[in-house]
């Protein structure tokens, strides 16, 4: 489950991209649903608006109907979590049918893997956000996942 430290800091970097709404996509496992409720009671209590919640299956024969209802919403930012493969197969929907856009995106550190960011690559992922468990920060930035150095402590 996501931790209070990710939750936080997904929260700043929402509000430091001045968002109002946002967009919560999800994967079905207890985890990631677990996650998407807490972004969803913390978002709302800091005053934010919840466009739309789904849902993404790990396998299955097209994403296109969840891609298309996450990427209709067209919120301020969509956040997403979840395990690698079912959010890979969404990812790669949403970059080939829909004009959902990853530097509108911020991700939990359940996504915010190398190895998962591989699933999609890398350069079809420039401008995705995210956070780690421990609150720290990563992003995509010219092909590259890089981590800055931000915690809830500081620098």
């Amino acid at each position: 489950m996501i931790t209070d430290a990710e939750t936080e800091a997904l929260i700043r970097l929402a509000r430091d991209r001045r968002a109002q709404t946002i967009a919560i996509g999800s994967g079905r496992t207890p985890r990631a649903l677990e996650s998407a409720r807490l972004i969803e009671a913390v978002w709302e209590r800091t005053g934010g608006t919840i466009l739309t919640m789904i849902t993404w299956p790990e396998i299955g024969a097209s994403w296109l109907r969840h891609a298309s209802r996450f990427a209709d919403a067209d919120p301020d930012l969509w956040v997403m979590t979840g395990a690698a493969t079912g959010w890979a197969q969404m990812t790669r929907r949403l970059l080939w049918s829909t004009p959902w856009r990853p530097e509108r995106t911020l991700a939990t550190a359940a996504i915010g893997d190398p190895r998962t960011l591989a699933l999609v690559g890398l350069i079809n992922l420039n401008g995705l956000a995210g956070t780690t468990a421990h609150g720290t920060t990563w992003r995509v930035e010219d092909d590259t996942f890089h981590y800055p150095a931000r915690t809830q402590e500081g620098p």
